[in-house]
């Protein structure tokens, strides 16, 4: 998985062990606040890398490799993401105000578990390309579903790092799916929302006991 971009992380270093009581509780399908869109971070100091640690201690919490601040109720523009859990040598992500600058990919098929992707802070998409991807998906806002979803397998970013500098990342794989899947969380999107088969969408939440009116499908 191609990472072109520096994983600092030095800021917001914490344990990967997961703590019995999270310090903060993740929304699920249903709650507005999951459908409320971020803003952007103006400024990033200690606030910022202190609420960066509390979406990691949770997410470890919840065994997830991914978490955008809305989930837990903050509209700001921060994703952190870790896919690398049984390893605490390897520092998590942490993008600000992200950015997708390039997106794409060929056509291919996978399943995906995510429970929200961490470290971004206000991340945009510059460009994406590549193959288009049909990987099945999960989140920590929907615990225990999981469907598929078609993204681009390839994407690139810009974003601020937890010291406030600008970075930029090409990612491909998971690392991509986790990004893509986490920055619609900053648009108040969930996956459930692009996933195109009704019928295998309408078992899986109703099994969990998720209504699906609260689904808002894009397709």
């Amino acid at each position: 998985m191609a990472r072109s971009a520096e994983q600092s992380s030095k800021g917001v270093h914490v344990s990967k062990e997961p703590l019995d009581t999270p310090p903060m509780a993740i929304h699920t399908l249903g709650d507005e606040v999951l459908r409320t869109p971020a803003k952007r971070i103006g400024k990033v100091d200690e606030s910022v890398r202190e609420l960066a640690r509390q979406m990691l201690l949770s997410m470890y919490a919840a065994k997830g490799i991914g978490l955008a601040a809305p989930q837990v109720g903050v509209h700001q523009q921060l994703l952190v993401i870790d896919l690398d859990l049984e390893n605490p040598a390897t520092p998590p992500m942490v993008l600000i105000n992200p950015e997708i600058t390039a997106e794409g990919g060929s056509i291919c098929t996978y399943e995906e578990g995510c429970l929200s992707i961490p470290g971004v802070y206000h991340p945009e998409i510059t460009a994406e390309g590549g193959s288009i991807c049909t990987y099945e998906e999960g989140c920590l806002s929907i615990p225990g579903v999981y469907l598929d979803v078609v993204r681009p397998s390839v994407v690139e970013v810009s974003y601020r790092c937890e010291m406030g500098r600008s970075r930029r990342l090409k990612a491909d794989g998971l690392l991509a799916r986790c990004i893509l899947h986490e920055m619609d969380h900053l648009n108040g999107v969930l996956f459930v929302d692009r996933v195109s088969d009704g019928a295998s969408l309408e078992e899986g939440l109703k099994e969990k006991g998720f209504d699906r009116a609260h689904v808002r499908s894009l397709l």
